[in-house]
């Protein structure tokens, strides 16, 4: 192989910075940070994939919904790559989170020869607000723009799963986390807005498969977001799992593996996720 994969490699998912940046601080570029399964064998292997969007209410980002998803993930022989994507408390609101997420796709899509993975095993990951994120890309992805001097933007930003851990969902009613809301919509949203960043109302029949779990003593983020999605999901025959557990808060992460990991691994390996890769002259 050509090259020699390191955890934690970092890359921008704008060569010279995203066109829409409020600066040139940390914060205004987005980025990804690797985490390469343990093992990379001869001949080449077509890999999955998951892109990691951790919570923070879309004001910062929770280390323990990335690092340690990563390298929990990279130990079942996932790529890994944890997104750090644009927050409200710099300024960022809708869409700009949305296009990073959609951008993050994208890159390790367009990079897949590169890294030895597979195209059609790119997933995407979220937490509470990255929950949301995960959501919102998986009914308000595209298939690209064929021709695009960009060859990213050339590329679909549809994930092939979603895994979604206590997510944050609608953005108006009862159940809606005011945090998350505020800082990605601003102050007082019109309702048509809140309507349009709400995912359980956009679910079409070509969203992705998706695995979801909560805890129903959660006091942050109500379960009633899960169930919402889940809903939706059904109702236009998109194939989901569903794992509620009675006790728990809030940003649970791993929490010395939370039996949602060993129901997450099962799902992983019933859809083929997991499955032994394909040499890349086969795929």
């Amino acid at each position: 192989m050509s090259w020699m994969p390191e955890n934690g490699e970092t890359f921008s998912l704008w060569k010279d910075g995203p066109l829409d940046a409020k600066g040139s601080e940390p914060q205004d570029y987005p980025e990804l940070t690797a985490y390469w399964p343990l093992a990379y064998n001869e001949p080449p292997m077509a890999r999955p994939a998951v892109v990691i969007c951790p919570g923070g209410g879309y004001g910062h980002h929770a280390q323990h919904e990335g690092e340690g998803y990563a390298r929990w993930l990279s130990m079942l022989g996932l790529a890994c790559f944890v997104l750090r994507y644009r927050v409200g408390t710099h300024g960022y609101r809708h869409p700009v989170p949305l296009r990073d997420a959609a951008r993050a796709v994208r890159f390790v899509r367009a990079h897949a020869a590169d890294w030895e993975l597979d195209t059609n095993r790119i997933g995407l990951m979220g937490s509470s607000a990255g929950g949301h994120l995960t959501a919102h890309l998986m009914t308000r992805f595209d298939a690209g723009v064929p021709g695009s001097e960009d060859h990213i933007e050339a590329v679909s930003s549809r994930p092939d799963f979603g895994i979604l851990c206590y997510p944050v969902l609608t953005m108006s009613g009862e159940a809606t986390h005011e945090g998350s809301q505020s800082n990605l919509l601003g102050e007082n949203p019109s309702d048509e807005l809140k309507r349009e960043t709400s995912p359980e109302l956009h679910v079409r029949p070509d969203t992705p498969p998706a695995f979801i779990w909560h805890t129903a003593s959660d006091p942050i983020v109500l379960v009633e977001n899960a169930y919402l999605f889940a809903q939706a999901l059904g109702k236009a025959g998109v194939p989901y799992e569903l794992h509620l557990y009675d006790r728990g808060g809030h940003g649970l992460g791993l929490d010395h593996l939370h039996p949602w990991t060993s129901a997450l691994r099962e799902w992983l390996q019933l859809r083929g996720y997991l499955t032994p890769p394909k040499a890349l002259s086969e795929s």
